[in-house]
């Protein structure tokens, strides 16, 4: 089987490159080799190397900066994906499109479906919201949400909190961190896992076209911030963990609003992909001994 991945130098396409199945025939591109904004270019890259799927794990993820960013937010977002469906319905390849749970208004307070209606906050939301749209259209393409995806590369909170619990426990300076946004994070290595499992689940179009995966539990931004400070100890990171304080989101504007509540149910989907999850504080140990590996 041969993919087509985007964002190779992502921190989900670093996992995805890591645990590459046995068969699988991996071309893997970045920005350099592919601009996701040139979607001559993505349905070229199609026509060229004709993969059984494309992967797009690329994407414009700045939630914030997108709200000032909105054109290229969705040329990338909702146009290439768009791009690689057309060009794929002459090849004969299916598409793999990593999506979001910006795409719910986190109103309903309880785990969001694979089939509920999609109604986005933010500039970021409409555009993955978007590029489902495209990507669905094409027979035979899944789209598979996440949240708060984490990894030991890349930019994420997980190193921006290892991070500042280092500088504000060294300043004797408490860590202020939002307290009513829950969701659940979700590890790199998991994720992966799963992609890769959304490629081999059914034959032809069979199985589910739209899959939730996160890691298991649920958490608010502080929860995951204390938790990696404890385990950031744990795992010879942190001489010591910085106080953590709660904010609301008032106390923390930022540009893009986000959803308050945008846990995902992955029943369903858990047991399409045939994949236990991992609960996320388990996983979040897991990202932290790789940190702890790579070394400074």
């Amino acid at each position: 089987m041969k993919v087509l991945l985007t964002g190779r130098e992502g921190q989900l396409g670093t996992a995805l490159q890591a645990s590459l199945p046995e068969g699988v025939t991996l071309i893997a591109t970045g920005r350099s080799e592919l601009d996701l904004a040139d979607h001559a270019a993505c349905r070229q890259a199609v026509r060229e190397h004709r993969p059984d799927w494309v992967l797009n794990a690329g994407a414009y993820t700045a939630v914030d900066r997108a709200e000032s960013e909105a054109d290229r937010a969705m040329a990338i977002n909702a146009g290439a994906p768009q791009a690689f469906a057309e060009a794929l319905r002459d090849t004969g390849g299916r598409l793999l499109q990593v999506s979001t749970d910006f795409v719910f208004n986190g109103a309903q307070g309880s785990p969001y479906r694979p089939d509920q209606w999609l109604d986005p906050l933010g500039v970021y939301g409409a555009t993955k919201a978007a590029g489902e749209t495209a990507a669905i259209a094409l027979p035979g393409a899944r789209v598979l949400r996440t949240s708060w995806v984490y990894g030991p590369v890349g930019k994420n909170f997980c190193l921006t909190m290892l991070r500042l619990h280092a500088l504000k426990a060294a300043a004797g300076e408490p860590l202020g961190v939002v307290a009513d946004q829950v969701g659940c994070p979700t590890a790199t290595h998991t994720l992966a896992a799963a992609c890769w499992r959304a490629i081999g689940i059914g034959a032809d179009a069979d199985g589910p076209r739209i899959l939730h995966w996160s890691d298991a539990g649920a958490a608010s931004w502080y929860d995951f911030a204390v938790a990696i400070g404890e385990l950031g100890v744990a795992a010879g990171l942190l001489e010591r963990a910085a106080v953590v304080r709660p904010l609301t989101t008032a106390d923390y504007p930022t540009p893009a609003q986000r959803p308050s509540y945008s846990l995902l149910d992955c029943t369903s989907s858990r047991a399409a992909l045939g994949q236990e999850p991992l609960y996320w504080r388990a996983a979040l140990a897991q990202i932290l001994e790789r940190v702890a590996a790579q070394g400074p």
